[in-house]
């Protein structure tokens, strides 16, 4: 109201000096976007050397407990490096003994350079999340706050096995186990880098 400005065709000159300035600065963001940044991959290739031991096909029992008691699975992962080794890529599943699949999981493990955080962004039964994982000098640790208490995963790698423990920890208690898995690794995977699609 009380704006009259100059004209040009049907549009006011601010509104499509405004408009030009917005194009101009999506297009500089968009082309740093596209740009790599060499030293931060570097950065995450180094940084996920250490969980190459995850790498590979596993399978063994599992064990959690339910409401309605203690659940039994056998109990598959497959982990694989993606972006030339910048990140891993997780998938498990738990297996009744006829072979239903009763738990399955998707994630990506990955480390930011400027936060020199590690982050295992999770799909699992409906639910997601984001969760700060610890690397170990044998394997790594992972926790998701839950309200009072703390739901702490310790996962040790070494000599073709994969020992986890899920634990609910609570201040001034003990801590309690729920989970536990026991894996062999059974072989390699090409999954999930293999059949990219080429050029032509």
């Amino acid at each position: 109201p009380g704006r009259s400005p100059v004209r040009s065709g049907r549009f006011p000159i601010w509104i499509i000096s405004a408009s030009l300035v917005a194009v101009t600065t999506l297009s500089a963001m968009h082309s740093r976007a596209q740009a790599p940044d060499p030293a931060a991959i570097a950065a995450q290739k180094d940084a996920m050397k250490p969980l190459s031991m995850l790498d590979g096909v596993w399978r063994g029992p599992a064990w959690t407990l339910l409401p309605s008691g203690r659940h039994e699975v056998t109990q598959t992962e497959r982990v694989g490096p993606f972006l030339d080794g910048a990140v891993r890529v997780m998938e498990g599943r738990g297996y009744d003994a006829d072979g239903t699949v009763t738990f399955n999981a998707f994630a990506t493990l990955s480390f930011d350079p400027a936060t020199k955080k590690y982050t295992l962004h999770s799909y699992a039964m409906g639910r997601t999340g984001d969760f700060t994982v610890t690397p170990t000098a044998d394997g790594y640790m992972w926790e998701i706050p839950a309200g009072p208490m703390t739901i702490r995963y310790t996962a040790t790698i070494k000599d073709g096995t994969w020992h986890e423990v899920g634990e609910r920890v609570m201040q001034g208690k003990d801590p309690v186990q729920f989970f536990e898995m026991n894996l062999k690794r059974v072989g390699d995977t090409d999954w999930p880098a293999a059949g990219a699609i080429p050029p032509k």
